[in-house]
């Protein structure tokens, strides 16, 4: 019998090639399209970071666990750790933290003794991290990190004249008007404390019971110190106005629709930037929580559930505060939100199904998200150039003083592995926003003299040059350095200055007169990270101290 022959209406197999190498290169191009640009800074770090923060010095402190077994980065000679108590090494010779020098991308061990995993962190006001809290010998541990200059020698310090007083696990601290800071909640810990150790030691804050589910999803609360002074918790599907001086809840926020939002089913969770509109004078404190995952994925262990794409967003000084709800272009689980110098925020790294947990997570969502705050509703969310790492589980994404944001970690395995379908992630990214184009590069501002020091309220010049002329007024706007993990930036805040119209000076230089924020409230002390921001783009952060 004679092949058939095609159907007049078929077309050829050559055209079907040609239609599909058109799609794929116009998808292809499409991708290339898109704003934002990655690059890989560290191929491998030694470590997979679970816990990041960036310092004053132009470093980045990289913190896994202790109980993890080798890691790919060894102490130096005669530096190992003895544990008897550690299950996997007793004499344990590598790294659990790392130190990154950003000006030449080389890493540098640390030493910690006891076990952060899962645990919280906060800068003081002089600079020092500290670090609280974690698992087994180091449930009630508080360390401390003072930061260096590159070519010095500094380390983890582990306090031994005091102690937490509550074992915290999955906990969140915040920095306080006064400098203190307040460590929230935990596993089995349904309460509060302070450090300094105030002599009321632990209070028991009944909220964080009244959210705990059989899940557990009141653990890594969402923090947030409101230009009030008092703190937006939030936790599982509802947030409270807590007064921690008197141990009460001023108020209660309507319940988020959607289901869990804190761990083990995480999104994540912003306060946008603090700004003074007309005569609020910083009153003004909007919430935006996004994405997690849905209830019972993590108790039945499906690695398949949708995770959430909406974000809800609320005016929490509003006399009548109601969440606004969108919905992002992914659902997202264990995403990263950071706010970037412009007052967008990013919502970077994550999944699209599962949960929280080892080997809980899958379909990594590649694609960043820029959220526009100014926008109109349902036009906020931009998408952007998508990563090629997967970044699940333990992964972190912290703002840079150049504006770009680093990326590290990913670990959704008990002990290290790197030959998975998700592996143990050691290599360190940072991914530069659509501002940070070269298209964009003569209207991009430098810094050329600023103060390295301000007190509340003080007016000061910040003097700038600029390639082209300037248009308008210059923003300069204040950034916190967080403590990041779990898909939460612990003590994040973007402070936007009253400043003075942009007026020229000598040499070619701009001039602005910027005025510090007025309180602790709006701005504890401590350093920030001062950006100088023309038509939405900000320059290269000088760091500067706050002081009362």
């Amino acid at each position: 019998m004679a092949p058939s022959s095609p159907s007049p209406s078929s077309p050829p197999k050559c055209v079907l090639f040609l239609f599909a190498a058109v799609i794929l290169d116009a998808a292809i191009v499409a991708l290339a399209d898109l704003p934002g640009t990655w690059e890989l800074i560290v191929p491998n770090a030694g470590i997979a970071s679970m816990h990041t923060a960036v310092t004053r010095y132009g470093t980045v402190v990289l913190l896994d666990r202790t109980n993890i077994g080798p890691s790919r980065k060894r102490l130096p000679k005669g530096h190992c750790r003895y544990d008897p108590r550690d299950e996997v090494l007793k004499r344990d010779c590598y790294a659990h933290s790392v130190l990154l020098d950003l000006k030449t991308n080389r890493i540098r061990p640390l030493k910690v003794l006891t076990d952060t995993w899962c645990s919280s962190g906060q800068f003081l006001p002089d600079g020092t991290l500290l670090q609280t809290g974690g698992d087994l010998d180091g449930v009630k541990k508080i360390r401390k990190f003072v930061p260096c200059e590159p070519h010095n020698f500094c380390d983890w310090e582990e306090l031994k004249d005091v102690e937490l007083e509550t074992g915290r696990w999955y906990s969140t601290n915040q920095v306080l008007p006064d400098g203190s800071v307040i460590i929230v909640g935990g596993r089995a810990a349904n309460s509060v404390e302070f450090y300094p150790p105030r002599k009321s030691g632990a209070v028991h804050l009944p909220f964080l019971s009244e959210v705990e589910d059989k899940q557990m999803d009141n653990l890594y609360p969402y923090v947030h110190l409101l230009p009030n002074g008092h703190l937006f918790i939030f936790a599982n599907n509802r947030a409270v106005s807590y007064d921690y001086t008197s141990n009460k809840i001023t108020r209660e926020y309507p319940p988020l629709e959607g289901g869990p939002r804190n761990y083990p089913s995480a999104g994540s969770s912003v306060m946008l930037a603090l700004e003074v509109e007309g005569d609020s004078d910083y009153s003004t404190a909007i919430i935006v929580v996004c994405g997690g995952a849905q209830f019972g994925a993590f108790i039945q262990k499906s690695t398949d559930t949708p995770a959430h794409g909406s974000c809800g967003r609320i005016v929490a000084t509003s006399p009548h505060p109601v969440w606004e709800m969108e919905d992002m272009p992914f659902g997202r689980i264990m995403g990263d939100m950071v706010m970037l110098p412009t007052g967008d925020a990013l919502i970077i790294n994550g999944a699209q199904a599962g949960s929280q947990g080892f080997e809980l997570g899958s379909n990594p969502c590649l694609f960043p998200v820029l959220y526009r705050p100014d926008q109109p509703l349902g036009l906020r969310f931009m998408t952007l150039n998508p990563a090629t790492v997967p970044r699940m589980y333990h992964s972190t994404a912290n703002l840079l003083p150049d504006g770009r944001v680093l990326v590290a970690g990913s670990n959704p395995h008990y002990f290290y592995k790197l030959a998975a379908e998700f592996p143990t992630e050691l290599r360190i990214e940072a991914f530069s926003p659509e501002y940070l184009s070269v298209d964009k590069a003569n209207i991009r501002p430098v810094i050329e003299e600023s103060p390295e020091m301000v007190r509340f309220g003080q007016q000061f010049h910040v003097f700038v040059s600029v390639s082209l002329p300037v248009v308008g007024t210059m923003d300069v706007n204040w950034a916190s350095a967080p403590f990041a993990t779990h898909s939460f930036s612990q003590g994040q805040r973007l402070v936007k200055l009253t400043v003075s119209p942009t007026v020229p000076d000598v040499d070619g230089r701009y001039r602005i007169v910027c005025t510090a924020p007025p309180e602790g409230k709006i701005a504890p002390p401590g350093y920030y990270m001062m950006f100088a921001v023309n038509l939405g783009v900000p320059s290269v952060a000088r760091w500067v101290q706050l002081v009362p």
